[in-house]
């Protein structure tokens, strides 16, 4: 059989796997090592051990799993996600997320990790020409004015056009990037360099 490499995670609560699959699963299409994995989620390391361990690279792991198999998780930390759910405790060595966070800081805070752990490594996150060439440079100004949070009248006012002339973009950038989303709109501007993701 043949198995594909896998980002796991594993959480208890089958409410926070179906969460955190639906957010990989948005942000896969616009990382570059993400396109060729399967997002596999597990509700216990039981479950997680019985499937096909060794084909995970990648770890979003909750936080009383972490703490319960140290001796796996330690020595893969680099690949490692911690979900927390607000306690303010730190996992040495490991990155955490608080998973309670509203969805626009969750995406923000996956994105700055992407972010930060390429520039760390010397590389600068790739975007894909293909996909920046998508939009107009007026629906890039739009979508860069919704992911920060402005209302239709905001945008419209910002951009000295029209209010019907705003809706008429955003239908626009729905259809091209294929989704009425802003969490995947957000996804796709940062990775396509249409806003910085410190602007969020």
């Amino acid at each position: 059989m043949n198995h594909r490499p896998k980002i796991a995670v594993i959480h208890p609560n089958s409410l926070c796997c179906l969460a955190m699959r639906t957010i990989l699963t948005d942000i896969a299409p616009f990382v570059g090592m993400f396109r060729e994995v399967d997002i596999a989620a597990y509700n216990s390391m039981e479950e997680f051990m019985d499937d096909t361990p060794d084909m995970a690279i990648h770890y979003f792991i909750a936080a009383e799993i972490l703490v319960d198999n140290m001796p796996y998780f330690a020595p893969q930390q680099r690949r490692c996600i911690v979900l927390t759910e607000g306690e303010q405790q730190t996992y040495e060595g490991f990155h955490t997320i608080d998973i309670r966070r509203p969805e626009r800081e969750l995406l923000k805070a996956f994105l700055t990790m992407h972010n930060t752990a390429h520039t760390a490594h010397g590389v600068q996150p790739r975007i894909n020409n293909e996909d920046s060439e998508l939009l107009s440079q007026r629906e890039k100004d739009v979508l860069a004015l919704i992911v920060k949070g402005y209302i239709n009248k905001e945008i419209a006012d910002m951009l000295n056009i029209s209010t019907p002339t705003v809706i008429f973009h955003r239908r626009n950038i729905s259809e091209k990037i294929g989704s009425k989303s802003i969490g995947r709109q957000t996804i796709y501007a940062v990775m396509n360099g249409i806003v910085d993701f410190r602007e969020l």
